[in-house]
């Protein structure tokens, strides 16, 4: 039990550790706040330029896009939550330190995820808020239970891929935090974040079922837009491919990192570059 609590308590330190950190890059939160909002926008008033639309049907529109842009947003900021510690750590220089204190790495990568979720949602809220200031939205068909639901199960399976991916910064420490842009990129394209899986060609389709993104937006689109309650069929074939990923990435995720901290111990990649 004494054990359990200081795990706990070291997950909180790590919590805590990252927010100051975001305080102290608190412009840069800023300036990627504004980015999106102004990248939503953008992308949301497509459905008012589409001409031959019905009312109806541009209020449809404008949520399925919004949709998509609001939980790409979340989905980057949670993913990028993970991933950006290697890397801001590497300017601190501080990556050492943490990888020779004495706690484990689950409890390391707990307390980064865990600040990586709720940052993601308290950045995702205030774009949403100022997005939603400019449409009048019939939201009479949304159900929020469900969409929380979906949110909340399709972040832990995002944070397995997250993990995985922080392998990058952790291995290259000139180019892996682009190459991590790059894997989020392919993400984009191939979960339909802005359209339905079905326009990719062929060949492309296969790897949307690989991407947790997917099944988030699926199953938010069927329960903001169809009220499509938690139990229901389609949002159960949402569901299982997410609790499957859950339980497969994260300790995938995390056996990748462990091999990648002892090589990067090994060959002396911990060194503070800049």
């Amino acid at each position: 039990m004494a054990s359990l609590i200081h795990q706990g308590r070291a997950a909180y330190a790590f919590f805590e550790r990252n927010w100051n950190l975001t305080k102290r890059y608190w412009a840069w939160e800023i300036v990627w706040l504004c980015y999106n909002v102004v990248n939503a926008l953008s992308i949301t008033f497509i459905a008012r330029a589409t001409p031959d639309l019905k009312p109806a049907q541009v209020n449809y529109m404008i949520l399925y896009l919004l949709i998509g842009t609001s939980v790409w947003t979340y989905l980057s900021v949670t993913f990028d939550g993970v991933t950006d510690v290697i890397n801001i750590e590497r300017w601190e220089g501080t990556i050492e330190h943490t990888f020779m204190a004495p706690i484990s790495r689950f409890t390391h990568m707990i307390g980064s995820c865990w600040y990586a979720i709720v940052h993601g949602l308290l950045f995702t809220g205030l774009q949403l808020f100022v997005v939603v200031l400019f449409f009048h939205l019939d939201l009479s068909q949304a159900n929020y239970l469900t969409a929380i639901f979906m949110l909340l199960l399709g972040s832990v399976s995002f944070i397995g891929f997250g993990i995985a991916t922080s392998v990058l910064p952790l291995l290259y420490t000139e180019k892996g935090m682009q190459m991590s842009f790059i894997v989020r990129a392919i993400i984009l394209l191939v979960s339909g974040v802005y359209y339905p899986v079905s326009v990719l060609p062929a060949w492309m389709q296969p790897f949307s079922w690989l991407s947790p993104a997917t099944y988030v937006l699926n199953g938010l689109r069927a329960a903001l837009l169809s009220n499509k309650p938690i139990w229901s069929p389609e949002i159960w074939s949402y569901t299982w491919p997410l609790i499957i990923m859950s339980v497969v990435s994260i300790p995938l995720g995390m056996t990748i990192f462990r091999m990648a901290e002892r090589y990067a111990k090994r060959t002396g990649r911990l060194k503070r570059n800049g």
